[in-house]
């Protein structure tokens, strides 16, 4: 489309809407794909009619599966309505420049000054950590190295919604972003090549993002330092598989679909961003990693006692009913790991218990048993603070404070360490909740409260791009 159209709300609403988006959300979408083709329309002097390519993607809810997906678990996820608007031009050259229309990747203040960055496609590109441009960066660097077909540069403008660093996946949804704007621009899906290694379609394309994101590599495609963390694939399934009005079971390991399960027409979301920040690439990352470390421990204690040569923490489980007692038992060994076999226990009863909730509570769902399905939600909460140790008192709060207020299930999400949580409503409810839901946590902690943020989303569309017909 040319960038012209993306200047015309009303286009831009119907496309949104025929994806999936409700109507509130499409409205408050077309102003932020206005500001991204008017930045690049005033880069090329006021031509509006090049041709472009507009995507959403939207950030994700963990609903339950906490720090299962890198160990080969489950979980239960779905998109939600905010996201990042990105409208993208391919370039005749290896130039490849982004402009972040607000500087924070935030809630999109359309009045901030703009922050641009521009560097070439080249696989040995210095990435700038502690940035917000370490993603689109290692993105770039990564497809620079697995795609000979990758020759072509992009000029990007975008801006978001999407609260940062709130456990809504905003780092996933930029790497996601920047890969559906430059394979579009180098029209990669085009190429035997390409088809070769996704075989399997959205999964199996999010499984690669999840290595440029851990820096692993995947088939063919050779890894590379990534972004710092060593998480998996989780996010970039939700992102690029999610269905309207729909929760998403998906197992891990490789990436594969189980199940979408259907919402009850009158339930919707809201969603409380703690004001505590969880950076996966700021403070929070070394306690996000030492989560990941912990499951590694386990599976190298495995090796060593077994003999054995299953990679994953799932597959280790699944391979003998005696299993996880086998394994308690190498842990009493001392054994020169970086954690104690405390730590380790605790880890591998997190994973086994939180990893025995998600059939079951999807099940409750489909079945509209929501009081079923609420009582599983907060065991999955209970484990988290206990066992997994990934939670702080403002997040435990919310999720407190939502139950009390009415909520039929509420749960923290994401890797921890502050972030957010959902809490499950009837639709009629959702004002009156979430103003109460609001004044008792700025009540309850004032400090985290001054910065909160709550908001209501439906179960939304995966990644799109505007006028590209649903697959």
């Amino acid at each position: 489309m040319e960038l012209r159209e993306l200047l015309d709300g009303a286009v831009v609403n119907g496309l949104l809407v025929g994806r999936g988006l409700s109507a509130a959300a499409a409205d408050a979408k077309t102003g932020l794909f206005a500001a991204a083709a008017r930045a690049l329309i005033g880069a090329r002097s006021g031509d509006d009619s090049t041709c472009a390519h507009a995507f959403f993607v939207p950030g994700r809810i963990e609903v339950l599966g906490k720090h299962t997906d890198y160990a080969g678990g489950s979980s239960i996820v779905a998109a939600v309505e905010q996201g990042f608007c990105l409208v993208s031009v391919p370039r005749q050259d290896r130039e490849v420049s982004v402009c972040a229309l607000d500087r924070e990747v935030s809630v999109c203040a359309l009045d901030r000054e703009a922050e641009t960055v521009s560097f070439n496609l080249d696989p040995d590109l210095q990435v700038r950590h502690g940035h917000w441009s370490n993603y689109p960066m290692t993105v770039v660097r990564r497809l620079a190295r697995n795609f000979p077909e990758c020759r072509l540069g992009m000029d990007l403008a975008f801006a978001s919604d999407l609260p940062p660093a709130a456990g809504m996946s905003s780092s996933s949804a930029l790497i996601v972003a920047t890969f559906l704007a430059l394979a579009a621009a180098n029209r990669l899906s085009s190429t035997e090549f390409y088809r070769r290694q996704f075989g399997k379609g959205g999964v199996d394309l999010a499984a690669y993002l999840g290595t440029i994101e851990n820096g692993q590599s995947f088939g063919e495609l050779s890894g590379d330092r990534g972004v710092g963390t060593f998480g998996g694939s989780e996010d970039h399934t939700a992102i690029l598989c999610s269905q309207p009005r729909r929760f998403g079971q998906f197992a891990y390991c490789p990436a594969r679909f189980q199940r979408h399960i259907p919402l009850p027409p009158d339930i919707g979301l809201v969603l409380a961003d703690s004001g505590v920040v969880a950076e996966k690439t700021g403070a929070a990352q070394e306690l996000y990693n030492q989560a990941s470390g912990r499951v590694s421990a386990l599976v190298q204690r495995w090796q060593r006692g077994s003999g054995r040569e299953e990679i994953y923490l799932a597959d280790i489980l699944a391979s003998d009913p005696a299993a996880a007692d086998r394994l308690r038992g190498y842990l009493a060994r001392a054994d020169g790991d970086s954690f104690s076999p405390d730590e380790l226990r605790q880890r591998l009863d997190h994973f086994v218990a939180e990893s025995d909730l998600i059939g079951p509570a999807g099940d409750a769902l489909a079945a509209g048993d929501l009081a079923e399905f609420g009582r599983l939600v907060d065991r999955s909460q209970q484990l988290s603070e206990e066992l997994l140790g990934n939670q702080v008192a403002p997040t435990i709060g919310l999720a407190r404070l939502a139950r009390q207020g009415g909520a039929l299930a509420a749960s923290a999400f994401g890797a921890g360490f502050g972030g957010s949580v959902w809490a499950l409503v009837k639709k009629r409810d959702r004002d009156a909740f979430a103003e109460a839901w609001s004044a008792s946590y700025r009540r309850d902690f004032p400090e985290a409260g001054g910065r909160s943020a709550f908001f209501q989303t439906d179960a939304g569309p995966a990644a799109f791009e505007l006028g590209e017909e649903a697959t």
